[in-house]
């Protein structure tokens, strides 16, 4: 899954490049735009800025806890996983953005699968804490990571950081600590409770501006 993932980014790099930034366009998240093409939630994490570098920092940061993380959890978690924590990214943004009558925020877009990788990181601290393991290279990564988020100038979207980190966390912390006897049921449960949160979290947002 890992793997797949990470094709799925590289070849939506390349059209990007390829259609000269339509791909990007239809596909990116933007708080204003999300409310009536809600897709745009889960496609802005397969988009990436045209910069090599942009890509590279995350496809590594994706292959590296997924080679931790997935065969703890199982293919179908680890899905379950990313892609809450993708979707958790966005709405960091959305919950995040401020005013949206004069917050910038509203409008800028966003992409990248950093709201993924954040989530993978947060992630890996229940997993790590349940199997007794030294959280401290963790913490570290986390520390230095979160941080750049703030550098100016970077256009990083610290909010789907935060958004896939809490995502992350939760979703892990609800597999790593169901009781052996219902963890068939934990596995149905989560990506239902996780969609049903987020989807209510995005409609209570849009609903408090008038949007919905």
């Amino acid at each position: 899954m890992t793997l797949t993932i990470i094709g799925i980014c590289v070849v939506s790099w390349v059209l990007q490049l390829a259609t000269g930034g339509a791909w990007t366009h239809a596909l990116w998240f933007w708080p204003w735009g999300g409310a009536v093409e809600p897709w745009r939630f889960l496609t802005a994490s397969f988009l990436h800025s045209t910069s090599p570098l942009h890509i590279l920092f995350n496809m590594y940061a994706l292959w590296i806890t997924g080679q931790f993380l997935e065969p703890l959890l199982g293919r179908a978690r680890f899905a379950v996983l990313c892609l809450l924590s993708a979707v958790g990214g966005s709405v960091g943004v959305l919950l995040l953005a401020g005013d949206p009558f004069t917050s910038s925020a509203w409008v800028t877009p966003v992409v990248g699968a950093s709201g993924m990788v954040f989530g993978l990181f947060g992630a890996m601290l229940p997993v790590m804490r349940r199997l007794g393991r030294s959280m401290g290279q963790v913490l570290v990564l986390l520390a230095i990571n979160g941080a750049i988020g703030f550098v100016p100038n970077l256009n990083i979207a610290w909010q789907a950081h935060l958004g896939g980190l809490v995502t992350g966390a939760l979703v892990a912390t609800a597999y790593a600590y169901a009781p052996k006897e219902r963890r068939e049921l934990v596995a149905w449960l989560v990506p239902v409770a996780g969609i049903a949160v987020l989807v209510g979290l995005a409609v209570w947002r849009y609903s408090s501006v008038g949007v919905l």
